[in-house]
């Protein structure tokens, strides 16, 4: 090592050594700031997903403007158009102020210079992202542009996300709610998969099942596929045979006790009923338990259905699953009289009535929560349909003509 400090143990030395060092006037480097607060950040976004707009959403608090370009690759095969992922991306990002989207052709930097930006946002994942964007950087100083590469760190709980795993996942119809927005989810079920979602839900005994039945009679007048997936009714078949699901069977048998099993291994659905009705808390639990299940047999339920798909639930704003449907909702609503005639013709008696009615939320509660969803994802429609006995034929095919006009159905 050189210098006196390395090689003298002298503590008064030192003590001198170090003063003249505080002491002695620093001449500070005076640096310019930077040409434009504007900043880009590009690529195909096809379509955009929750890395790309954390990425944004962190740039745009950085930078004063932010300029999301979106791109053509000659070398990429697009499921949508340069306008189409545009406009996806301008829905996704209109609550960022700060960010304008445009689309462009060519080179990313000839762009930016084009457009007086001089410096270029880029996010990675991993040390491989690291090195090709290294390698853009270089070429771009190759081609004069005097641009600067910013770079932002995917977020760990990102990092596996991607356009082309969010088309992999559609195509077997997987779970992407957590990958991308609402909208873009609906975009991708339609373009993918030729499949447009709506839930169906209300109060016990305000007749889904009909609605739904109706819907796709409505559809076969029209020449349109129509298909009425009860989630009800796929939790009434895992609590029955189907062998795939006998961890869910032996775990509600666990929890509810064996008199709820039957000699046949299947569980004892009406004395489960009475057992969760009487208690809420034993009602979530057997809803965690069911989850699972329940969407793994819809998304196996939803190869080679194409059209409107009705995912018709009386819990759908209650269990958080607005997202299956893109809170694209029919509400049903029917007089109390009307619902409790239903019931009874069901088999329920009083007592059971009552406490249904009490376990689960009123209309307006669950209006308010869908409502309160489409304004939290800013996308999403609620139609409401009055299936009381009166005129409800008209209710539903108003209804119907609304939702195929709202989903572009033809």
């Amino acid at each position: 090592m050189v210098g006196g400090l390395h090689k003298c143990r002298d503590e008064d030395y030192f003590e001198t050594e170090v003063k003249n060092v505080v002491e002695k006037p620093i001449k500070r480097k005076i640096i310019k700031p930077c040409k434009s607060a504007r900043v880009i950040y590009a690529g195909s976004f096809d379509p955009i997903h929750n890395g790309h707009i954390d990425v944004i959403t962190r740039a745009a608090k950085t930078f004063e403007e932010l300029e999301v370009a979106v791109g053509n690759n000659s070398a990429k095969k697009y499921s949508f158009t340069l306008e189409e992922r545009a406009d996806i991306a301008r829905k996704v990002l209109a609550n960022i102020p700060n960010v304008q989207v445009t689309s462009f052709n060519g080179l990313l930097t000839r762009y930016a210079s084009q457009q007086g930006i001089h410096t270029i946002v880029k996010g990675i994942r991993d040390y491989e992202d690291f090195k090709i964007e290294a390698l853009y950087h270089r070429v771009g100083e190759s081609q004069n542009s005097e641009i600067e590469t910013v770079l932002f760190i995917a977020k760990p709980e990102l990092e596996h996300v991607s356009s082309s795993a969010v088309k992999i996942l559609q195509q077997e119809h997987g779970d992407i709610h957590e990958y991308v927005p609402l909208s873009v989810k609906q975009k991708l079920e339609e373009r993918i998969s030729g499949q447009y979602f709506v839930g169906i839900t209300g109060e016990t005994g305000s007749g889904k099942s009909y609605v739904g039945e109706r819907l796709v009679e409505l559809g076969k007048e029209k020449g349109l596929e129509v298909h009425n997936i009860e989630l009800d009714l796929i939790g009434h078949q895992i609590l029955g045979h189907l062998r795939k699901h006998k961890e869910a069977r032996e775990n509600i048998i666990r929890e509810f006790g064996e008199e709820v099993k039957l000699i046949d291994g299947s569980i004892n659905r009406k004395l489960l009923r009475k057992i969760v009705f009487a208690d809420k808390r034993k009602l979530d639990r057997l809803n965690q338990y069911m989850h699972k299940p329940i969407l793994l047999e819809l998304q196996e339920a939803l190869y080679g259905k194409k059209g409107l798909i009705l995912v018709n639930s009386a819990l759908l704003a209650e269990t958080d699953t607005l997202y299956l449907c893109n809170n694209n909702v029919i509400m049903i609503t029917a007089d109390e009289i009307t619902r409790v005639d239903r019931l009874k013709s069901r088999g329920f008696n009083e007592q059971e009535i009552y406490s249904v009615t009490q376990l689960q939320d009123r209309f307006e509660e669950k209006q308010r929560k869908i409502i309160e969803a489409i304004k939290r994802e800013n996308h999403g429609s609620l139609w409401v349909i009055d299936n009381s006995k009166e005129k409800r034929n008209e209710e539903i095919s108003n209804a119907f003509n609304k939702i195929i006009e709202k989903l572009c159905l033809r």
